[in-house]
């Protein structure tokens, strides 16, 4: 780990499931009970608002009862010590990375505690429930949706993405599927460049063929015995 300088962190649902968190979706198919379907598109929001309101108003009150995991830490320790460039780009919509201390983060699929003005696309920071109709502080628009990226829609800071994955000297995926695009593509753009490849993961992805390097085990336990090899 010597000749590495710059680093790229991708997280998704593997990591927080350890926290209590569910999984974004699970061997049923379903998230917390519902079709995917009916919950996260524009169709679903133009279709139910009440429930897709709902849906995201009981995920965003669940993060008050779980807590940063020692993954989690461990990847806030890194952040704060890494001398180098590094970015954490998650997947997931939970603060847990941010409640663990990270700082270096991008969440490429929005998050729970922020608010989306469908009209002005102004995003607040939002801690407590969201009916459907509730007004943007910047325009007035009775507007506001929960700040989630849905499917159909283009995730946050791809280019930003894009400039780390082609600057890295390591990529390391962690608690991911392989399966969500465009994240799920990331290992291969970043071999294009010629960064060093490491799922982490509790059991092979569907894209761990790309990787250099796979370690399955909890994120728990790799994480941290990662981030010491790192940082020595």
């Amino acid at each position: 780990m010597t000749d590495i300088r710059n680093i790229v962190i991708l997280t998704g649902a593997g990591i927080s499931a350890e926290s209590g968190l569910a999984t974004f979706r699970g061997p049923d198919g379903l998230w917390e009970g519902h079709r995917v379907e009916d919950v996260c598109t524009p169709e679903a929001l133009a279709r139910n608002p009440a429930l897709v309101h709902r849906f995201y108003d009981e995920r965003r009150a669940k993060l008050a009862e779980v807590a940063p995991n020692p993954a989690h830490e461990a990847l806030a320790a890194l952040d704060s010590a890494w001398p180098g460039d590094l970015l954490i780009v998650t997947q997931n919509v939970d603060d847990l990375h941010e409640r663990a201390g990270a700082t270096r983060l991008l969440h490429m699929h929005g998050e729970l505690k922020s608010a989306l003005c469908a009209a002005c696309g102004k995003a607040v920071a939002w801690a407590d429930p969201l009916p459907p109709g509730s007004a943007c502080a910047g325009c007035g628009a009775p507007s506001l949706r929960p700040d989630i990226v849905f499917f159909g829609e283009m995730p946050y800071d791809m280019e930003r993405i894009e400039e780390a994955l082609a600057q890295a000297d390591l990529f390391v995926s962690i608690g991911t599927s392989g399966a969500v695009y465009p994240a799920a593509g990331f290992v291969q753009m970043a071999r294009h460049y010629g960064a060093r490849t490491l799922e982490l993961n509790l059991d092979p992805s569907a894209g761990s063929s790309f990787f250099e390097e796979s370690r399955l085990g909890p994120a728990s336990e790799l994480v941290p015995e990662l981030v010491s090899d790192l940082l020595g």
